[in-house]
């Protein structure tokens, strides 16, 4: 169904390809303003820049609004006599949600910046499968999170204020503002275990090589065991919020 809207994908893109060039530019006068030698070059971090514009969809940094006007219009007891498992029903619905989007920009995103803004092609075959492994996981995960945020409008109704609190968090410590790499030393190991870095950073140097192809059994091990926490968490808030569900209105 979320395919069907090429129109506001062909928006989403050139939206995504105009940040696109502000970050670029940004870090192109960063670069050109010092001597010191950075963890990861130039060229590393403009394809690090467009391949977090191509991605962004991915990330668990907006809400569902189909999701919450079920919420606050009390047809979220349609849902309740839906013969599915309803955790992982809306759980599918996040990946559709993030999925599609992506299919939809991410070829035009690749070509154009590609051809002509500097973005770079994997670093090898072997980086490229580790990427797609990687990237797979992350959907995973940003799923899991995605799921537990749905979850709390049962409490809040809107949700906005976890969901603004939790895409400023994302935002800051996956990479999609500022690459890892050039946060401060004693940073990177807590980074490094955290998830968020998981969704983009991580992914990302595997495609350019940054990180070698092999280091994507750990990574999609520790994305998995994230996801799973979240999952048990997710399913566990659910249920909470079933026992004690209250629909007001006809």
């Amino acid at each position: 169904m979320l395919l069907q809207y090429r129109a506001a994908a062909l928006g989403g893109f050139l939206c995504q390809l105009f940040w696109g060039l502000i970050r670029t530019m940004i870090f192109t006068a960063f670069y050109a303003s010092t001597d010191a030698p950075q963890p990861i070059s130039l060229e590393q971090v403009i394809t690090y820049v467009w391949l977090g514009q191509a991605m962004l969809a991915l990330m668990p940094y907006r809400m569902d609004r189909e999701m919450r006007e079920l919420m606050r219009s009390g047809n979220v007891v349609y849902e309740l006599l839906k013969p599915v498992d309803l955790y992982f029903f809306w759980y599918s619905r996040n990946v559709a949600s993030r999925v599609a989007p992506v299919l939809l920009r991410c070829f035009p995103m690749f070509l154009v910046a590609g051809l002509f803004l500097g973005l770079s092609g994997p670093a090898s075959l072997a980086s490229a499968l580790a990427w797609l492994a990687a990237t797979a996981g992350a959907v995973l995960l940003g799923c899991a999170i995605a799921n537990c945020l749905a979850i709390t409008m049962m409490w809040t109704v809107v949700g906005d204020g976890a969901w603004q609190l939790t895409s400023a968090t994302l935002w800051l410590l996956s990479g999609m503002i500022v690459p890892l790499p050039l946060f401060p030393d004693w940073m990177q190991p807590v980074l490094s275990m955290l998830p968020f870095g998981m969704m983009v950073d991580m992914p990302f140097r595997l495609y350019m090589g940054h990180l070698p192809p092999e280091a994507v059994f750990e990574l999609v091990g520790l994305q998995l065991m994230w996801a799973l926490a979240f999952i048990v968490f997710g399913r566990s808030l659910l249920s909470l919020g079933l026992r004690r569900l209250v629909v007001q209105g006809g």
